[in-house]
């Protein structure tokens, strides 16, 4: 709730890693008795596109695992983005839809991001 200020110089640091094919990790959180904030801000972090957070106490790894790991719904979409967009490729197509939205480089791009990392 208190980076409002910060999401300027967050999302270049995003930018920045995606434009570099780099992770990037967001920065920690340093009450360790606020598992509810901690978690929060973990949603935060991965709604800005970060890719995980770095860590200060044991008590923070299974929340930020638990938010940070693909859904099975995220996986699932993004087996079908693509092969959808492959499938598009190897027909000379240059656009694909899948689930009645179109998609392109950076939502195929996102979606191998995602299987890369099971």
């Amino acid at each position: 709730p208190g980076r409002a200020p910060l999401l300027t110089g967050l999302s270049l640091c995003v930018l920045a890693a995606r434009a570099a094919g780099k992770d990037i990790l967001d920065g920690v959180y340093n009450n360790v008795r606020d598992a509810e904030g901690f978690e929060a801000e973990c949603l935060q972090g991965k709604q800005f596109g970060f890719d995980g957070k770095t860590l200060i106490h044991p008590s923070q790894i299974e929340p930020c695992n638990r938010v940070f790991a693909p859904s099975e719904e995220e996986i699932e979409h993004s087996r079908k983005v693509v092969a959808a967009f492959e499938e598009a490729t190897r027909e000379g197509r240059g656009v694909v839809t899948v689930d009645g939205r179109m998609v392109e480089n950076l939502h195929v791009d996102n979606a191998r991001r995602i299987l890369a990392s099971l």
